[in-house]
C-alpha cells in the first residue's frame, strides 16, 4: 500500500471532499444499497447512496419536463435512472443487440443511445425496473460496472475491430485493459444480480488497485490507430496511440492528462488535451495503463473534487515530473515518442471493405439515439432506426459495434446478405440526407434528463444544423466538413472544447460559442463569444463561414482557418484555454 492510501487510511477525512469518507464507509460500494431498493415508497434512493449507484453504472435523473407540473400536484419529481453499459471498444453480437433492446423496450423508455464513449444509455429506467434491467443485461454477458464513479471507465478502441488485424490487436488490448482494472468487489453481484455475500479478506484483497479509496475522480483510457482518431483519444486521462510499422504493432505513444470538464466562471477549471510522456512496447501496454492509474489514485487532489482529474495532477507535477513518478512504479523506463499523423475523427459511413476483403456497413445515427420516429416528426420523418436494427440483428451473426461519433457499423456482413441489409435500411427509412457537416456533429443528452443540463442540446442541435446548413450551401461548401459539437453544460461529455465550433449550454436557449478546435483532434478550442442566442450564433457564424469559402487554403479545415486570419487566438493547452 503506498504512503497516500496508508495516511488516507491512518487520518481523519474531514478535511478531504465528502465523497472521501462516503467512499471509505460504504463497504466497498454497497452502502444502504440494499434497503433502497427494498423501498417502494419512493422513486428515488438516498443522497449517499446516489453517490454509490454511480460505480455500479446508473445516476438517478428526473423528468424536468414535468418537474414543476409535479411539485404544483407536491408530487415528488418523477425519479428514474439513466443505465449506462460497460462494453470495451462498443462491440457487440448481433444476439447482444437483440436482448439490449428488449431491454430498451421492457425496462426503459423504448430508446437506445450511443454515448461519445462507444456504450449505450438507458434512460427512464425507473427504480421498480432496475434489477430486472441489469439481471438482464448481465445474462446475456454484458455489464454495467465501473461505467461511472471514481474508477476506470469504459474503455473506446477503434470502430471496427474487424476492419484489419491491427485493429483487432488494439480492441483485444483496449478490452484486457477494461477487464483488468475493474473493481473486484461483490456489491453489485450481491445487491442487484441476488449473489449471497462471502465473507472476504482484508482491504488490500478486497480492492488490490482501488482500495477502499478509490480514485479521486473518474478515469478515461482510449486508444487510437493513426491516421484516424475517431475516439478523439487526446480527450482521455490516459491514450495510447498506435505505432505500426511495416504493417506490425509495435506498441504506443503515451498521453495522459486529456480532460474536457470545466465550470462557468471559474478560470482553474478548464480542458486539456493530452499530453504524450513517452512510448511503451506492446506487451506494456496494460502495465503502464495499470500504473498510470495508480498515479493518480496516489497523487491526485481527494479535497477539491474539481481539481481531482488526472489533467490537473500532471500541471501540477508537470508533464515530465509525472513521466518520472510513473516510471518508478513501472520500475522500467518509457520510450521517447515515436512520429505519427492524424488526419480525421470522422467514421467511415456506409459500405466498405476490410483488410481480409469482408465488408462492413457504417450507419449515421444522429447524436446517437436509436428510436422509431412518427411521420410527422418534423426531423426524422418516419425513420425506424430501432426496427430497422432489429431486424438487421435477426438475420446478421457477426458483430455491431458502437463508434465515439455516435454511430454504428454492422460488420463482417457475408456478400448474400448485403442485399438484404440495404433493403432494410430502405424499408425502414434508416437513412436521411446527411450532409458532412451533419456527419461530424455531435451532442449530449441534456434536457429533460441530465440534472445539469443549463439549455438543450440533442433535443435542438439537428434544428440549429438545418440553419447551417443552409448557410453552408449558400457559400457552396455543401460538400465540406466542419466539426460542430454542442453540450447543455461545460462538464464537456459531447467533446464541444475539440471541436471547430463548439456551443456549451449557459442558459436556456443561450450558448458560450468556442472556434479553432481542429479537424483531427490535436487541438483545443477557445471561447469566441459568451451567452448568446441562437439570432446571435447565425449573425456571428454567416459571415465567417461565408469568408473562410473565400479565403481558405487548398485543403485548409475551418477551424485552421479561423486560427489563421486571426479571428480567434490558439489554445496550446488547458492552462491557456481561457486566455483571449
Amino acid at each position: 500500500m503506498t504512503d497516500i492510501i496508508a495516511k488516507l487510511r491512518d487520518e481523519s477525512l474531514d478535511d478531504y471532499a465528502a465523497n472521501e469518507s462516503l467512499k471509505v464507509n460504504s463497504d466497498f460500494l454497497r452502502g444502504r444499497l440494499m434497503e433502497d431498493m427494498a423501498d417502494n415508497a419512493t422513486g428515488a434512493v438516498s443522497p449517499d447512496d446516489t453517490q454509490l449507484t454511480k460505480f455500479h453504472g446508473f445516476y438517478m435523473q428526473d423528468d424536468r419536463d414535468v418537474r414543476d407540473q409535479r411539485r404544483k400536484k407536491k408530487l415528488e419529481p418523477l425519479y428514474s435512472f439513466m443505465v449506462r453499459l460497460r462494453i470495451a471498444g462498443g462491440r457487440m453480437s448481433s444476439q447482444q443487440w437483440l436482448t439490449l433492446d428488449d431491454v430498451a423496450r421492457n425496462y426503459a423508455n423504448g430508446t437506445l443511445r450511443i454515448t461519445t464513449r462507444q456504450t449505450f444509455q438507458y434512460h427512464g429506467v425507473f427504480k421498480s425496473n432496475l434489477r430486472a434491467h441489469l439481471k438482464t443485461v448481465n445474462d446475456a454477458m454484458i455489464d454495467t460496472i465501473a461505467a461511472c464513479g471514481d474508477v476506470n471507465r469504459n474503455v473506446t478502441s477503434t470502430a471496427n475491430p474487424h476492419r484489419s488485424a491491427i485493429h483487432r490487436q488494439v480492441y483485444d488490448l483496449a478490452a484486457e485493459i477494461s477487464n483488468h482494472l475493474l473493481p473486484r468487489t461483490r456489491a453489485y453481484h450481491e445487491i442487484f444480480l441476488g449473489e449471497e455475500r462471502v465473507a472476504g479478506g482484508p482491504e488490500e484483497v478486497t480492492e488490490p488497485l482501488y482500495t477502499q479509496h478509490y480514485l479521486p475522480r473518474k478515469f478515461k483510457i482510449g486508444l487510437a490507430i493513426p491516421p484516424d482518431n475517431e475516439t478523439d483519444v487526446l480527450t482521455n486521462d490516459l491514450a495510447f496511440i498506435a505505432i505500426v510499422e511495416n504493417g506490425e504493432l509495435k506498441g504506443f505513444n503515451v498521453a495522459v492528462g486529456g480532460g474536457m470538464g470545466s465550470t462557468h466562471g471559474e478560470p482553474d477549471t478548464y480542458p486539456r488535451r493530452g499530453s504524450i510522456i513517452g512510448y511503451c512496447d506492446v506487451d506494456q501496454t496494460v502495465d503502464v495503463a495499470e500504473k498510470v492509474m495508480l498515479v493518480q489514485r496516489d497523487n491526485g487532489d481527494r479535497k477539491n473534487r474539481k481539481h481531482a482529474r488526472l489533467k490537473y495532477t500532471v500541471d501540477t507535477m508537470g508533464a515530465e515530473g509525472f513521466r518520472a513518478e510513473l516510471e518508478k512504479y513501472l520500475g522500467y523506463a518509457l520510450g521517447e515518442e515515436r512520429a505519427f499523423e492524424f488526419t480525421t475523427t470522422g467514421d467511415i459511413l456506409g459500405w466498405y471493405q476490410g483488410e481480409d476483403g469482408q465488408w462492413h456497413y457504417g450507419l449515421f445515427v444522429e447524436n446517437g439515439r436509436i428510436r422509431d420516429y412518427a411521420d410527422d416528426n418534423p426531423i426524422h420523418a418516419g425513420m425506424q432506426i430501432m426496427s430497422g436494427m432489429r431486424e438487421i440483428a435477426r438475420i446478421h451473426d457477426g458483430d455491431i459495434v458502437l463508434s465515439c461519433n455516435q454511430n454504428l457499423i454492422i460488420t463482417s456482413v457475408k456478400p448474400e446478405l448485403r442485399e438484404q441489409i440495404d433493403g432494410i435500411i430502405d424499408r425502414y427509412r434508416m437513412l436521411k440526407d446527411v450532409t458532412p457537416l451533419r456527419q461530424h456533429s455531435i451532442a449530449c443528452v441534456a434536457f429533460p434528463t441530465c440534472g445539469l443540463a443549463m439549455a438543450e442540446s440533442e433535443r435542438y442541435l439537428p434544428t440549429l444544423l438545418d440553419k447551417f446548413d443552409a448557410i453552408m450551401k449558400d457559400a457552396g461548401l455543401e460538400n465540406d466538413p466542419i466539426i460542430v459539437r454542442m453540450t447543455g453544460c461545460p462538464n464537456g461529455c459531447g467533446r464541444p472544447f475539440m471541436a471547430e465550433i463548439g456551443f456549451v449550454g449557459k442558459a436556456i436557449g443561450r450558448y458560450n460559442l468556442y472556434l479553432g478546435g481542429d479537424f483531427t483532434g490535436t487541438r483545443l478550442n477557445k471561447m469566441y463569444r459568451e451567452n448568446i442566442d441562437e439570432t446571435t450564433i447565425l449573425e456571428e457564424l454567416t459571415p465567417m463561414i461565408h469568408r473562410y469559402a473565400k479565403e481558405r487554403e487548398v485543403g485548409e479545415h475551418f477551424g485552421d482557418f479561423v486560427v489563421r486570419v486571426g479571428i480567434i487566438k490558439a489554445t496550446e493547452n488547458g492552462l491557456d484555454f481561457h486566455t483571449a
